[in-house]
């Protein structure tokens, strides 16, 4: 085959492959990305037929990684962190902790040295972004309390994700010696140069480049271009990885993570990540083909005690170590066991870490396909942990006599203060959620002098809450402790204004059962839902669309009225 088309050769395969075995995965109720991996295997050397251009493709997964990581920087919402980040923040860490130890013990069992048990610690400790809000998605939990607890937890593992890729090189010589030794000055140093060039450039980024790159996409706006559009966008995100990379040191990852926090500055923000999600797909998918491409499915024959090991730390070890951070923080069991399955799987930074060790001469190539392998099974088993969670659930709290005590615990938060005003307790509404339609609502409540009583299973959100003189009462309103605390037995109305609307039957059946005389009001996102709930009669149910398209033509009439 001619040199000159090796690359069109790389990508067809690559792409056409990835989307048939794609198909397949999605049709079986696999993450796509399964069939991805799969496609990178077929293609790759260690498989009989076609084999695509390593090199090549080697280059792809690079511009994969940057587009990857500045997705991930373009959607980093700093406040969803900050409003999760008492769980988020030290769950996220020691969970990582955990897994990290957990992996350098196998590895020191399998006789690696210490750089090699760190990089595989470390790659097994962070589950991939893409599959967690893709089953998040799938579920309609995104928006939920637990959904965002999960994704504010994968934003810091991220972040720590980040600095280990930036770090690494610098400690590479060291971690790589035979005696798995200390750093020795020369390291420190080369340490030392390597945080001040990643300083710097952070630096640049937040005091120029939030200010120069929105005012690039407004300038390019303005020409009313969509291909300039686009094109500013990505040629932004990979000139700035570059650069960072030729000028700072620092990887293609680091500097297309900020790109994507730079421009969410901008008020085109969402666009811009509208507009580069299908070429950001695109190059996803090449990423993890490449990455199959590198995987043995030799090590699953000869190494089947190893492949166990690492599937029992991904999907045990660091589920067993999250489910018990979240319930020492005293959040429900609910939340617990669903980050649990969020983190049940390894993938994009696991891929990036592992390629970056063996490059660095840190993990053997046999650990690599042992995460690759980990990874692959992982991801496939997820929607199983996840179809898992509910069961589990009803199945711990009717067996386990600790979980028991752990839902009936002694939490201030979960009761109303003693303090709480008498008014507050006759004819009032209990309002379950205070995101963002809940507090508009509590706000009209307020300004309207009707006293209401908040359900959120957010601790800090009750906290701030009670400091500010508002009743509030920590739980899952799912739950009757919860909605007996909250006094719905004397309330007028209860109002559902949280999006998840798994356990909406659930609260009206014991709002109802509690207080057989209450209205009850639930927003829905599924005209499925909001119908059946309205034909059970259950409850006055608001469709975001459909009030939304009721508003405008309310509006329109009204114009049309006026000018008449």
């Amino acid at each position: 085959m001619p040199h000159e088309v090796t690359l069109i050769t790389t990508i067809s395969a690559g792409l056409g492959l990835a989307l048939v075995l794609g198909f397949l995965a999605a049709r079986l109720k696999l993450p796509p990305l399964v069939g991805y991996l799969l496609a990178g295997i077929l293609i790759g050397p260690t498989t009989p037929g076609f084999v695509a251009d390593m090199a090549i493709a080697a280059q792809l997964a690079e511009i994969g990684v940057m587009l990857l990581m500045f997705g991930v920087g373009l959607h980093f919402s700093l406040d969803e962190l900050m409003a999760v980040r008492k769980i988020a923040l030290p769950g996220a860490v020691a969970q990582m902790a955990v897994a990290t130890l957990l992996g350098m013990g196998v590895a020191h069992w399998w006789g690696w040295n210490l750089g090699a048990g760190l990089v595989f610690g470390l790659s097994l400790s962070v589950a991939s972004t893409v599959v967690l809000l893709k089953a998040l998605e799938s579920r309609g939990v995104v928006d939920s309390m637990n959904g965002r607890i999960a994704v504010g937890w994968l934003i810091v593992e991220d972040l720590a994700m980040v600095l280990v890729l930036v770090l690494l090189p610098a400690v590479a010589g060291a971690l790589g010696t035979a005696g798995g030794g200390l750093p020795g000055g020369n390291v420190w140093s080369t340490l030392g140069v390597t945080l001040l060039q990643v300083v710097v450039f952070i630096a640049l980024m937040l005091v120029v480049g939030r200010r120069f790159f929105p005012w690039l996409l407004w300038q390019v706006t303005k020409t009313g271009s969509r291909e300039l559009f686009t094109l500013c966008v990505v040629a932004a995100a990979l000139t700035i990885a570059y650069g960072s990379a030729a000028l700072f040191g620092v990887s293609f990852a680091l500097g297309a993570f900020f790109a994507g926090m730079v421009m969410r500055e901008s008020e085109f923000s969402q666009r811009a990540a509208e507009e580069s999600l299908p070429l950001r797909d695109a190059f996803a998918v090449l990423f993890f083909v490449s990455v199959g491409m590198l995987f043995e499915p030799s090590v699953l024959v000869e190494r089947p005690g190893q492949v166990l090991a690492v599937v029992g730390i991904v999907i045990l070890g660091k589920s067993l170590a999250a489910a018990a951070v979240v319930l020492l923080f005293r959040y429900p069991l609910n939340t617990a066991l669903t980050v649990s399955a969020s983190l049940a799987q390894i993938g994009e930074f696991s891929f990036i870490l592992a390629a970056l060790g063996v490059a660095l001469g840190l993990l053997p190539p046999e650990g690599q396909s042992l995460i690759l392998a980990g990874a692959l099974i992982s991801i496939a088993l997820n929607p199983l942990v996840f179809s898992l969670v509910e069961p589990a659930q009803r199945w711990i709290r009717s067996n386990s006599a600790l979980a028991r005590r752990f839902e009936e615990r002694d939490d201030p938060l979960a009761e109303l203060p003693a303090s709480t005003e008498a008014r507050y307790l006759a004819r009032q509404v209990v309002l379950v959620g205070y995101g963002r339609v809940g507090r508009h609502i509590a706000e009209a409540l307020k300004r309207d002098g009707v006293p209401f009583v908040v359900a959120d299973h957010n601790r800090e959100r009750v906290e701030a809450l009670r400091q500010q003189g508002v009743p509030a009462v920590l739980g899952d309103a799912a739950e009757p402790s919860v909605l007996i605390q909250a006094h719905i037995a004397r309330a007028h109305m209860l109002v559902v204004a949280t999006p998840d609307t798994i356990d909406v039957r659930r609260m009206i059946e014991v709002a109802r059962t509690l207080n057989p005389q209450i209205r009850t009001v639930v927003r829905s996102h599924s005209e499925e839902e909001a119908s059946l709930l309205e034909k059970e009669g259950a409850a006055r149910v608001f469709l975001g669309e459909r009030e939304l398209a009721e508003a405008m033509v309310r509006h329109v009439r009204e114009a049309a009225q006026s000018s008449a």
